[in-house]
């Protein structure tokens, strides 16, 4: 499948800004995070499974938010930002929304979730406005 018009630089750096902004967020809010899935650090046994999807998934993610950019004609960082921030409005709170009102999930695991896909996409639309697609 080829892609016509994409920067597949943009993608890539905006997929791996996306898994540092997850690393900082959570490296932070490391303990409110624990407390709201219920668990201890001793009960997360890191394994690089979960890595390798998150790492796959922003780069799905980079290209879908490319191509939504690309869409509005002018490419620009104002239109990433935008266009990430209605992303994440439109697609992804309701999502978390709903699934963690289903799953009876702590609100500060929906909070701490939702801030982090928002920053995510905020900094993918920037890095790909800034690039252009």
């Amino acid at each position: 499948m080829v892609f016509v018009g994409v920067n597949y630089l943009a993608i890539i750096v905006a997929a791996a800004v996306g898994m540092a902004v997850g690393a900082a967020w959570y490296t932070l809010l490391a303990k409110s995070w624990m407390a709201a899935i219920g668990k201890t650090a001793d009960e997360l046994k890191p394994s690089p499974g979960p890595f390798i999807i998150a790492g796959i998934s922003q780069l799905v993610m980079a290209a879908m938010l490319a191509g939504v950019i690309g869409h509005l004609g002018d490419v620009t960082i104002f239109n990433g930002v935008v266009s990430g921030i209605f992303v994440w409005v439109g697609f992804v709170a309701t999502t978390l929304a709903v699934n963690h009102a289903f799953q009876g999930a702590n609100r500060m695991l929906t909070v701490i979730d939702g801030g982090h896909w928002l920053a995510v996409l905020i900094i993918q639309g920037l890095v790909i406005g800034a690039f252009g697609v």
